[in-house]
């Protein structure tokens, strides 16, 4: 049954617990596939339901139902915007050119089209198969609505992708059989952008940051380059002066959107690390984070964040 699986790399635990339960026919109604972003949860995923559905063997038709979504008992879930009315996901978005502030989120409509698509007859397959990504994303209602749907899940199964497993309710876990995939090698990660054709030079904070995740390294490549050149040039030496720090703060909120500033956040504390700066710099670009996620005016967050950076500013600094 390895052939099934053979594409997914670096995970020899969780192929050898999803080929057990191919191989005994023993299902479990919901699995809770936790890992770091990008290390191939959602390849395994796939591939499971593909063994799900032809006893464990690789079948070219029904992964490509599966891989473009276009299965009548397949049910894919991922966190939305909420524009006008509408739910879209990031890609959506992104094609729409909208902009986002804040990170998008599992809504509790969505939870519930999961419960009335499991109270449905399958109609080819012996299960339906629905997989929810990023279900850390949910607020309190979502989370209930999903614990009673996880209660009486039907003749289906779940699989709930997670990058933060920790930020769910105990009793979603405990309904759940945890596969775990864990950060590649160096070796490993070298080998899935080997295959992907993707090797390419990376700044050492993109490395950084994708911490051993092929496919966050790829995300964080993509992030990097949507950025302005121009503003690139400015980032990598932080302002000294008060007025180049209110520009820079000025010209951040114009090009970037939310969710791009929290990105940007993220890659310059490696920056700042990398440069040697004290633990203080790092905490105070925590603080900045909070603030653009609660919703405080983003231009005037960065801007006393900025000036705070500055050589000497965190010294008489009273934001906290």
């Amino acid at each position: 049954m390895t052939g099934l699986f053979s594409d997914l790399i670096g995970q020899p635990l969780a192929v050898s617990l999803l080929e057990a339960a191919l191989e005994r026919q023993r299902l479990a109604p919901a699995y809770l596939f936790a890992g770091p972003d990008g290390v191939g949860r959602r390849l395994a995923a796939l591939r499971f339901l593909e063994g799900i559905q032809t006893g464990g063997s690789p079948s070219p038709r029904e992964r490509r139902r599966l891989e473009t979504r276009n299965h009548p008992d397949l049910l894919w879930v991922e966190p939305t915007f909420q524009h006008q009315g509408r739910l879209l996901t990031r890609d959506e978005a992104d094609e729409a050119g909208i902009s986002r502030r804040t990170p998008p989120q599992l809504r509790l409509e969505q939870i519930r089209s999961v419960s009335r698509f499991l109270a449905r007859q399958p109609v080819e397959a012996s299960h339906g198969m629905v997989l929810i990504e990023a279900v850390e994303a949910m607020a309190e209602a979502a989370a209930n609505a999903l614990l009673k749907t996880l209660e009486e899940p039907g003749n289906g199964v779940l699989i709930l992708i997670s990058a933060a497993p920790e930020r769910l309710l105990s009793t979603i876990r405990s309904r759940c059989q945890l596969i775990r995939f864990l950060r590649l090698s160096p070796e490993a990660l070298q080998q899935v952008l080997q295959r992907s054709d993707c090797l390419a030079e990376d700044p050492p904070e993109l490395l950084a940051m994708a911490a051993g995740s092929p496919g966050a390294l790829l995300e964080h490549r993509c992030r990097w380059s949507s950025l302005p050149e121009e503003l690139t040039q400015r980032l990598l030496h932080l302002p000294e002066h008060p007025m180049d720090a209110l520009a820079l703060a000025r010209d951040v909120c114009d090009s970037l959107d939310g969710e791009q500033q929290l990105w940007l956040i993220n890659w310059l504390q490696q920056q700042l690390w990398r440069d040697g700066k004290g633990e203080i710099c790092l905490k105070r670009l925590n603080t900045l984070r909070r603030h653009l996620l609660s919703f405080v005016q983003p231009r005037l967050a960065w801007e006393v964040a900025l000036l705070d950076l500055m050589p000497g500013g965190l010294k008489s600094s009273k934001l906290k």
